[in-house]
């Protein structure tokens, strides 16, 4: 039995490149053209799990193969079993993870379905404040900061999707030897539905980059 090892953002990304296809086939006259296009997702798709074992290879790398919208569709379904889910986290864990916040309010995690989830987040509009749960390296991690309203479309810095978003402000917790009282705010633009953040973002890269920084 294959364990999941498809995460959020790679389930992303592989849709983003079945639409692709199914765009070129769609619109495409030439078969050489729409073959390549194939051809080119699968090689995508299999370069982002460069390090799993050829078992969990195989049933990514099928693209190639597939020629109609069923066929696509039910590529697409058949990945879901394979999905690793985000660590279901308790509110007890959560509240360790920001012990400075004696009130925190917290999104209601039974009803969260953490499946299609690559961060956990939230915001709490009475104090302006923006709330991160991210597993890092097996190590589920917490990050907060202020956010300020943009009151425009931009590009988010986690997603890279266009839509509304906030500037989100974060202390590092790093601090410059020659100085005990420096400190380091690290800003992004980010969404301000993170559901919607979550159903675009196809790579963690600048995600954890930016955890890395606020964490030192």
């Amino acid at each position: 039995m294959v364990e999941p090892f498809i995460r959020n953002h790679h389930y992303n990304f592989i849709k983003k490149q079945m639409q692709i296809v199914q765009h070129a086939s769609n619109t495409v006259p030439d078969p050489t053209i729409i073959q390549a296009v194939k051809d080119s997702a699968q090689s995508k798709v299999i370069e982002i799990f460069s390090d799993v074992p050829d078992a969990q290879k195989q049933i990514v790398a099928r693209i190639s193969a597939l020629k109609t919208v069923e066929e696509f569709q039910e590529y697409l379904s058949s990945l879901v079993p394979y999905l690793a889910e985000f660590p279901q986290v308790t509110e007890k864990q959560v509240k360790k993870l920001f012990p400075k916040n004696k009130k925190l309010k917290m999104p209601d995690l039974a009803t969260t379905n953490f499946r299609p989830l690559t961060y956990l987040g939230w915001i709490d509009i009475s104090t302006n404040k923006w709330f991160m749960v991210y597993d890092l390296d097996g190590n589920v991690v917490g990050v907060e900061g202020k956010f300020t309203l943009t009151n425009k479309k931009d590009m988010c810095s986690l997603c890279k999707g266009y839509g509304e978003v906030a500037l989100v402000s974060a202390i590092s917790k790093s601090r410059a030897s020659h100085s005990p009282d420096y400190y380091k705010a690290v800003g992004n633009y980010m969404c301000m539905n993170s559901l919607e953040c979550n159903k675009n973002i196809t790579n963690v890269a600048d995600l954890e980059r930016f955890i890395h920084n606020v964490i030192g």
